[in-house]
């Protein structure tokens, strides 16, 4: 479980590709020495299991269902990354339930910079789009967001400037992918109602004046 607050921008120093899957490390300002064989730690918004750290890296091993299925498909050495160590029971929540499970990738449309914030606009999948509200969360690239706006097929945010001068978003710009990760209780909740009602689904009910 992660809170999308991110710890670190870090940087991906090695990939071995073997088999369709890879082995990534990682290079950290943060300590590993407390790193733990087995840990699970976000790396922009995907969950993966720290299997070596060392001398201020480590090393995780990523599935072909996790580069199919997120923008580590394409990462290579010297691309920064967003990095969050999994919440302990005491920690505070300062973002939102987050599980490193990518929905899907988008594309950023827009990108505009008002004084020192950042508006950006996001398109993702169609079929993701149902989940997206109006000051709900969002998870892109394992940042907790804010949905400021929603229109037929993209959303936005206003970023303020500690996300900027804490994350990568800051450098995202037009036709970049970014992982989304939509909010988990959207989808529980439309879960729960498709089988108490025969199928109804989020979009069903906007049909019919729900919003």
């Amino acid at each position: 479980m992660f809170t999308g607050i991110i710890q670190d921008v870090a940087e991906i120093s090695r990939i071995e590709r073997a088999g369709g899957a890879a082995r990534l490390w990682v290079a950290t300002k943060l300590d590993v020495s407390d790193f733990e064989h087995g840990e699970s730690i976000s790396i922009d918004g995907v969950c993966l299991t720290v299997t070596e750290a060392a001398a201020g890296a480590f090393c995780v091993d990523v599935s072909s269902e996790s580069l199919a299925r997120s923008t580590l498909g394409e990462a290579g050495p010297g691309r920064k990354v967003n990095i969050e160590r999994a919440m302990q029971a005491n920690d505070r929540f300062g973002g939102h339930f987050v599980l490193g499970h990518v929905d899907g990738i988008g594309a950023v449309r827009r990108a505009d910079r008002e004084s020192e914030y950042l508006r950006l606009a996001i398109a993702p999948p169609a079929e993701l789009m149902r989940y997206m509200v109006e000051k709900g969360s969002v998870a892109v690239d394992g940042v907790s967001l804010t949905i400021n706006a929603v229109e037929a097929d993209s959303f936005s945010m206003m970023l303020i400037p500690t996300t900027l001068s804490d994350t990568t978003l800051a450098g995202r710009k037009p036709g970049d992918k970014v992982n989304i990760e939509t909010d988990i209780i959207g989808k529980y909740i439309e879960r729960f109602l498709a089988a108490r009602s025969g199928g109804i689904t989020i979009d069903k009910l906007r049909e019919q004046g729900f919003e």
